[in-house]
């Protein structure tokens, strides 16, 4: 802006010139064909390697060939958690996503039933990556969850290991990343529970918080205190 503020009057109106034959020249652009609009509506008529488990996850035929419904209804999916390019192709990312939401539902109400999260700590929130899972439990007692996480991308990981709440912020401004983290809850160096508005499935990862969806978030930080505990475990897929 402060560039522009020392530009000339005659100098401005010959930039309002160039904008609007800008302007003038879009639409040709955008109707042409080949645009890259309608190649990101575009829909692929090849079948993943993943084909008859996407088929299935989605309750469509499994027969193991690509329909336009199909299709569709891969996209649809892909679209509603960020993953690319969204042509309704099965392949390996979108299938692991689903294979993840398969494992956090089949986990129901005993997300510990393997007792990989201690029990004789007390209060502790646990997070297994393996399932991008996370829950509050008192002993053997659940008292929050299991509800889907976004952990930390390949090379930003969110670390394992027993850990503890020692600082909370319930509207942090991160200084890296220039984004706001409601209900950070500070756990191990700059990792933190806190929520975002965007799909627990959007990949990669986040850059080694456990993301959370905002109800839960909030959950979180009327249940949990500095110096509670907090057990990671596992490993993300993709990682």
């Amino acid at each position: 802006m402060g560039v522009m503020a020392k530009v000339s009057g005659k100098r401005l109106r010959r930039g309002a010139a160039l904008s609007v034959a800008g302007l003038v020249a879009a639409p040709a652009l955008v109707l042409g064909t080949g645009t890259t609009a309608q190649a990101a509506a575009s829909c692929t008529t090849s079948a993943g390697p993943h084909q008859k488990q996407v088929e299935k996850f989605l309750k469509r035929p499994v027969d193991g060939k690509q329909s336009a419904a199909d299709c569709k209804a891969i996209q649809k999916f892909q679209k509603a958690h960020g993953i690319t390019p969204t042509i309704g192709y099965a392949g390996p990312l979108t299938w692991r996503t689903m294979n993840t939401m398969l494992a956090q539902k089949a986990a129901g109400k005993n997300p510990n039933k393997a007792g990989k999260c201690p029990t004789n700590k007390g209060r502790i929130a646990c997070v297994d990556l393996t399932r991008q899972l996370s829950w509050i439990q008192d002993g053997k007692k659940l008292k929050y969850g299991p509800v889907p996480v976004r952990t930390g991308r390949d090379g930003a990981e969110t670390r394992t290991g027993a850990k503890k709440i020692y600082w909370r912020n319930i509207k942090h401004w991160s200084t890296i990343y220039k984004v706001w983290m409601p209900h950070a809850q500070f756990f191990d160096g700059g990792q933190a529970f806190h929520s975002v508005t965007k799909s627990m499935y959007n990949p990669p990862g986040s850059g080694g918080c456990v993301n959370m969806r905002p109800a839960d978030a909030k959950a979180y930080w009327k249940l949990l205190k500095n110096g509670d505990d907090v057990y990671v475990y596992g490993r993300k897929p993709g990682t």
